[in-house]
């Protein structure tokens, strides 16, 4: 995002903004969400100042949208898609009273399970979050948190309020994004959930092209075990994932694109004794030490599938996912190690570490993108996800 503060959406104006449009009128606006006539006019002329672009023509015969109004407009019923339903499940009053600041607390109170650290994270007094939680309960008629000796629990209704909110208020900051975009202003940022093999093969390449098209908008690689990842990205924090692909996917709100195929290899430092041979044995490499990723990723699974037969895996195993510390240990030591094939390249390439004759062609498997079902990326992200896409050619 810009450096400037956020807009501060007001939920309201921003379905009397979806009354105009589709009606043309802020009489018949006006009708349709009860109220006058100049408080109608008085929320469109608002949102233009915030967003500092007109967003309607304004004609003898009613108001019509504008580029940019349809800009804003397509991104705020995305927005109620999310978070409609959800406010339904728990009174359909919300959707005319609730306020971005209600539901900033509800995520907040949901993630942090605690009042106070709710109120540390949005930098407001914790009587403020109390009062906003205690609203939605007021008007839901019924607890939407269970108060408990370990902390606050969320109902199921707070929980899917919380992340139909989250979803909502991404989408409205995409708006921003969009609507700079359209003035020709370079806005917004990738935010990339990276698996290992990404950040040494895939991004490099795809950073660098980037930056000669894009050459200020930020980007944010965040790396961490594939579950943090995927919660990230299902609450709209991330983007979109890099990495091995799951089989079968994950879950049904997101979608994978095969991008390439990998196969692992078994490397060694440059002075490991089994370097003079020719031929090996799964039991000879099971009385050595490995290095490979922790359990529940796709190259472990490959690791644990390949000596299955012996009945035992090898002893002294270090889990870890990072290239440099197996690059190390296997310069220092007489460990192996089991990677990704394109990740192990470059320190293939520079002789930093030597595979081993071992024949793992299926061992493939498939590279790609991981993103939310239904996400609509601003250009920016569009012009991200298609130099990935190019990354590994040539």
């Amino acid at each position: 995002m810009s450096s400037e503060a956020p807009i501060q959406h007001n939920i309201r104006h921003l379905r009397v903004f979806l009354a105009v449009v589709e009606s043309n009128s802020v009489t018949r606006a006006a009708e349709l969400c009860h109220l006058s006539q100049p408080a109608v006019t008085q929320a469109m002329t608002k949102l233009e100042r915030e967003h500092k672009t007109s967003l309607f023509a304004r004609t003898p015969q009613g108001l019509f949208v504008n580029a940019q109004g349809e800009i804003l407009a397509k991104r705020v019923k995305r927005a109620f898609e999310y978070l409609d339903p959800a406010l339904n499940e728990i009174s359909s009053r919300l959707k005319t009273v609730v306020t971005i600041s209600q539901l900033r607390a509800i995520i907040a109170v949901r993630e942090c399970e605690n009042f106070t650290l709710a109120a540390r994270r949005l930098g407001v007094a914790q009587p403020t979050v109390h009062r906003a939680v205690t609203q939605l309960e007021d008007e839901a008629r019924r607890p939407l948190f269970e108060r408990t000796s370990y902390g606050i629990v969320a109902s199921k209704a707070a929980n899917t309020l919380a992340q139909a909110a989250r979803l909502a208020l991404a989408e409205l900051t995409q708006a921003e994004v969009d609507l700079a975009e359209a003035k020709d202003e370079e806005a917004g940022a990738i935010v990339i959930g990276a698996m290992p093999l990404s950040r040494s093969f895939v991004l490099p390449k795809a950073i660098a092209e980037f930056r000669k098209l894009r050459p200020r908008t930020p980007i944010h690689i965040l790396d961490g075990p594939y579950s943090d990842l995927l919660a990230g990205l299902r609450r709209g924090e991330i983007d979109f994932l890099i990495g091995a692909l799951r089989d079968p996917p994950p879950i049904g709100d997101v979608e994978q694109r095969t991008l390439f195929n990998d196969t692992i290899v078994i490397v060694a430092g440059a002075n490991h004794p089994l370097h003079s041979k020719t031929e090996m044995k799964l039991e000879e490499l099971a009385t050595f030490p490995w290095v490979v990723a922790r359990k529940g990723t796709p190259i472990r699974a490959h690791f644990d599938t390949l000596f299955r037969g012996l009945g035992r895996e090898p002893k002294g195993i270090v889990e870890s996912s990072s290239l440099i510390l197996m690059r190390e240990l296997l310069d220092s030591t007489d460990h192996l190690g089991c990677i990704s094939f394109l990740q192990a390249q470059a320190e293939l390439s520079r002789g930093l570490m030597r595979g081993l004759p071992l024949d793992l062609g299926h061992t493939a498997r498939p590279i790609g993108l991981t993103l939310r079902a239904n996400w609509l990326p601003t250009s920016a992200q569009r012009l991200f996800l298609d130099l990935v896409g190019s990354a590994d050619e040539g």
